[in-house]
């Protein structure tokens, strides 16, 4: 899965602007569902038909970024963040433009506290020397990602973007491998998850499913010193008891963890204070959804380096697998 993962994390998708993400995802996919299109918001949706409950897995194409707000007189970019952009992690990395113009996060003083890093005293340096000539590479309102390799080593894969592009990478594994299904399944790549869950709730009003199961990344508690977290890299996926934004509906809660005991895949049990996935937006949609999250654990979330395991990947692939085919 390797390659794929580097070509879908490689690919420039920022919030709001996934249309490179988008026809990466589409020509990997064409031609294995009964349907597939993309929505007015800008949500790529694939359809295997069934004749069984409709069931909707949503995983965001998108990925953070930084957008320029203003170029300084000698040619140094001003920023601001397109979703949850940490200025810690941005410090001294490189960003990529969609014309793929490169530029390092720098800071305007010698850095003495973390606490005293905001954006506003940070700015994006690309080798000009005025405005006019940063101007014929980057304007305000140009958005640009971070830029960072993508890697397999001792069992994991290592990248900028894996939120969420391994959630694509594994529905993309799941269309690949299921040629024919009982209920009807419905593959969402979705847009705009970063900055507020955008896109999986005007897909679910359209859609109206019986059924939804988001599947994104989550934080681990397996770090030096890190805050107290019941989950850790290497022990399966997670099913999602609850997050800052859904509490994981009974149905679709209890089915995973009934599946994942009776054919022997490896899971955890998320429980999160903050944060959301696309369940949030989904579960709340025309009337109601009943709705959960299978969650792939990482370390290093909206960094450059972000980390999951190798067999965490896949014991989402055969978990979700498992639930798609099931009877209802």
């Amino acid at each position: 899965m390797i390659e794929l993962v580097r070509e879908l994390a490689g690919t420039y998708g920022p919030s709001g602007r996934e249309d490179e993400i988008r026809d990466v995802i589409r020509k990997n996919i064409s031609g294995k569902v009964d349907e597939l299109y993309t929505d007015t918001l800008g949500n790529l949706i694939a359809v295997k038909k069934g004749n069984g409950k409709r069931i909707m897995l949503a995983a965001h194409m998108d990925e953070i970024g930084v957008v320029a707000t203003y170029i300084e007189e000698n040619g140094f970019i001003r920023f601001s963040n397109i979703g949850g952009v940490s200025p810690v992690f941005s410090l001294g990395q490189r960003v990529r433009f969609a014309n793929g113009v490169c530029g390092c996060v720098c800071y305007e003083e010698k850095l003495k506290e973390l606490k005293d890093l905001k954006f506003p005293r940070m700015f994006i340096d690309i080798g000009t020397n005025s405005r006019e000539e940063t101007m014929e590479y980057v304007s305000p309102g140009d958005i640009a990602v971070f830029e960072a390799d993508t890697i397999e080593q001792n069992g994991k894969y290592i990248s900028k973007a894996l939120d969420d592009r391994i959630g694509c990478a594994v529905l993309i594994d799941l269309i690949r491998q299921i040629k024919e299904v009982k209920n009807e399944v419905v593959f969402v790549f979705t847009v705009q998850e970063e900055v507020g869950l955008r896109g999986a709730g005007t897909a679910a009003y359209a859609l109206m499913p019986d059924l939804a199961i988001a599947v994104d990344v989550t934080n681990t508690g397996d770090t030096p010193r890190c805050n107290p977290l019941s989950i850790e890299l290497g022990k399966g996926a997670a099913v999602m008891i609850k997050d800052g934004r859904t509490i994981s509906h009974p149905l679709v809660k209890n089915k995973l963890i009934d599946l994942a005991k009776r054919f022997d895949i490896q899971y955890q049990l998320e429980v999160i204070e903050k944060g959301g996935n696309d369940a949030g937006s989904i579960h709340t949609t025309a009337g109601g959804i009943p709705s959960g999250a299978v969650s792939i654990p990482c370390r290093y979330m909206h960094s450059p380096c972000e980390m999951v395991d190798i067999g965490d990947v896949k014991s989402a692939v055969n978990l979700l697998k498992a639930f798609i085919l099931s009877e209802f």
